[in-house]
């Protein structure tokens, strides 16, 4: 099972009102376990970067002036992404931009039907308790020392990390429990890796019952030691 998780910078909070993606990272999960395999591209809105934006993510209208526009990048981006399920948080606010994006570039929209919202799922998990990705990172012992500004593809391997702790952890689809435990993974696709899980075959137990021969062997053994240990014990305990 291949899916996504990305995260997109952008110069404000709404591309209705003119506001553009600057920054996508993506990081590739097969069966939940990251592959190393990324993308990551920076891109010139065409538009200046309001002070309150660049004080989030730092990029500049300086670092952004020789980035490709949106439009340069979106075939080798869409390639990426393929049919897989994308995961974002707050997905809602990275679909909204990436699809604006998109139909300005006379793209198909990406059905939110592929779409995973962390926060949800960090709400049914938690409810009641913060669901920001710095405190999801406290809560689940991940290391954000790194992260002084937020960066696209740093923050997706971030959400990497959470998103694998809030789908069971690092020992999903591995199970110890009996053959017939409705809980065991039985499929490869269940276990990290997509190797092919041994299909362990339960046998009846045998009964193994001692023979005439072998009961009378046995009583003439016991009448030939020499004073056995009970017969000690039972002078003890008279």
């Amino acid at each position: 099972m291949r899916e996504i998780i990305f995260d997109t910078e952008t110069t404000g909070f709404d591309p209705l009102t003119g506001d553009r993606m600057v920054e996508i990272g993506c990081i590739e999960l097969v069966n939940r376990v990251p592959t190393g395999a990324t993308f990551h591209r920076y891109f010139n809105p065409k538009r200046a970067m309001p002070a309150s934006a660049q004080a989030v993510h730092g990029l500049s209208d300086a670092f952004l002036a020789d980035k490709p526009i949106f439009g340069a990048e979106v075939d080798a981006l869409l390639e990426f992404l393929g049919d897989s399920m994308l995961v974002a948080h707050n997905a809602r606010f990275d679909f909204g931009f990436l699809n604006h994006e998109l139909k300005l570039c006379g793209k198909r929209d990406i059905s939110l039907d592929r779409m995973i919202d962390t926060v949800a799922m960090a709400r049914a998990a938690h409810p009641g308790a913060k669901h920001s990705l710095d405190a999801l990172c406290t809560r689940y012992g991940i290391d954000r020392s790194h992260r002084v500004k937020h960066g696209a593809l740093l923050d997706a391997e971030l959400l990497a990390q959470v998103y694998i702790e809030l789908t069971g952890g690092r020992q999903i689809g591995l199970g110890l429990a009996e053959e017939d435990s409705p809980i065991v993974a039985r499929d490869s696709a269940q276990i990290p890796g997509g190797f092919d899980a041994p299909q362990r075959v339960m046998r009846a137990p045998r009964l193994f019952y001692p023979t005439d021969e072998e009961k009378e062997r046995h009583a003439a053994f016991v009448a030939g030691l020499t004073d056995p240990i009970w017969h000690l014990q039972g002078e003890k305990t008279a």
